[in-house]
């Protein structure tokens, strides 16, 4: 395929676009009939990336008068590097969105290395596991992302998505990936991305700096080189941030053209014990005008993936350029009623009713309203009444305050206390568990926790973290009388 081909298109499709090393790369995918057929790809020329720019070599439209003719039916997605996130896993107990979002709240307080108000959180809820709902929660710094967003802004995409999302689409669509856990590598020249799927979903990404330039730069590198040595000690650490230390039984999947430094790869990643194995694309299940080759359809795998995303429906994306960025012209639609037109004619005849209804009660006897009353109470068992709302108080005190439970708990640890887990179940003691700096911060805590209202019987146990060189903790406690 001709990547100056653009082919003009009157049916529906996504043109994605995103940036691989110092090059912007973009596709435009159609579906129909429930295949993917690519219509074209583009790269850009020479070094200087400029979105604006290549957005209009692809034919897109960077004025907005323009854009309703120009872009017809297409929609335009980019993607956003993952190398300026940081993720996240806690576990929360099953709670409403509200109180969800005020523990995300809580935790990136006491995670994140800026202030909460300099900072974007997106956050995705996965399956429940021994009564704990694992939460994925991203941050990026929220001047980064406004910088993304005007470089972007003139060609008006419909979505901004994680490119790390866009890897394991294509992975879990194009490389057969089948798996619902699994650990994606995608490499490129000069970083290697590390993706976690748990349930068939994105759930952790770490960007490793070392890329295929450094392994072809000491030529054969099967063997034990410093580049391999170092690659393969940084996959053992990601993978135990992930929480996988039987690391033999989790498949790692190494993207692939088939060129000799992937086979390397996997290679040295089995000979360190790992599962690994290298995934190829399978040009079959994208189609094309002109034949895709292998190494084409590697090159562009990232914008196949968030073109995928984009045109599957049920897609649950990472967005945490939601309060950041809204297209022009994509308002929120609201019920009916909120036409201004409509808003008129209702305030107007609700103007009509209130006249009407002033003037009865002003010309109403006041011993016929009182006689209307008195029978109105008279036909209600104020008695049970009463007894119903005893009874909600009583059910209210037998259900406890999570939420008030986690903010004397963050309340009592300074800003060196790292929580990572809470555990409820009536009638067990609660545990919580993190991380501290040192001996001095954790007893701090352990006696700050023994002197809120409510919590009794503290208990502590911790190790030292010879990674981290920190303190990790494990402390039970009673809570009122839910615990006994």
């Amino acid at each position: 395929m001709t990547n100056d081909k653009i082919n003009m298109e009157t049916r529906p499709s996504v043109v994605a676009i995103a940036q691989q090393d110092n090059k912007l790369k973009a596709v435009e995918l159609r579906k129909e009939s429930g295949a993917f057929e690519i219509l074209w790809t583009k790269s850009s020329e020479g070094s200087n990336v400029d979105w604006r720019l290549f957005a209009a070599d692809c034919g897109l439209s960077v004025e907005p008068t323009e854009r309703a003719d120009v872009d017809g039916d297409r929609t335009v997605v980019v993607g956003f590097n993952s190398a300026g996130v940081a993720f996240y896993r806690i576990g929360v107990p099953a709670v409403g969105e509200e109180e969800t979002a005020a523990i995300v709240k809580l935790q990136a307080e006491t995670r994140l290395p800026l202030p909460t108000e300099q900072m974007e959180l997106a956050w995705r809820t996965g399956q429940m596991r021994d009564g704990q709902v694992p939460l994925t929660i991203v941050a990026a710094r929220r001047e980064q992302l406004q910088g993304f967003v005007e470089k972007v802004r003139d060609f008006e995409p419909a979505k901004i998505l994680l490119d790390c999302e866009g890897i394991v689409k294509a992975w879990s669509v194009f490389f057969t990936g089948d798996e619902t856990t699994a650990v994606v590598v995608s490499t490129g020249a000069r970083n290697t991305q590390v993706c976690l799927v748990e349930d068939g979903r994105l759930s952790n990404a770490v960007v490793l700096d070392v890329g295929t330039e450094d392994f072809a730069a000491e030529g054969d590198f099967v063997g034990n080189t410093e580049t391999t040595e170092r690659f393969v000690l940084d996959m053992r650490s990601v993978l135990e941030l992930f929480g996988y230390t039987e690391r033999a039984e989790l498949p790692v999947f190494v993207l692939s053209d088939g060129s000799a430094i992937y086979v390397g790869m996997v290679s040295s990643l089995r000979s360190a014990g790992l599962n690994a194995r290298a995934a190829l694309p399978e040009i079959k299940k994208l189609g094309a005008e002109e034949e895709l080759e292998v190494e084409e359809a590697y090159e562009y795998r990232v914008p196949i993936g968030l073109g995928l995303m984009t045109l599957d429906e049920h897609a649950d994306e990472l967005n945490i350029f939601e309060r950041l960025y809204n297209p022009a012209g994509e308002e929120k639609k609201g019920p009916w009623w909120y036409s201004p037109i409509v808003a008129c004619a209702i305030a107007a005849v609700m103007l009509v009713l209130l006249v009407v209804v002033s003037y009865a009660v002003d010309v109403a006897s006041p011993k016929a309203i009182t006689r209307r009353l008195e029978a109105s109470l008279s036909d209600t068992n104020m008695n049970m009444l009463m007894q119903r709302q005893e009874l909600i108080k009583i059910v209210a005190l037998q259900r406890p305050d999570l939420l008030d439970l986690l903010k004397q708990v963050s309340a009592s640890g300074d800003r060196g206390i790292k929580l990572e887990s809470l555990y409820f179940k009536k009638g067990q003691r609660i545990t919580i568990s993190g991380q501290a700096p040192g001996n001095e911060q954790l007893y701090k805590f352990e006696k700050s926790l023994q002197d809120q209202k409510g919590i009794t019987d503290v208990k502590m146990t911790s190790s030292p973290d010879a990674k981290s060189k920190k303190l990790k903790f494990n402390i039970t406690f009673h809570y009122k009388n839910f615990t006994r």
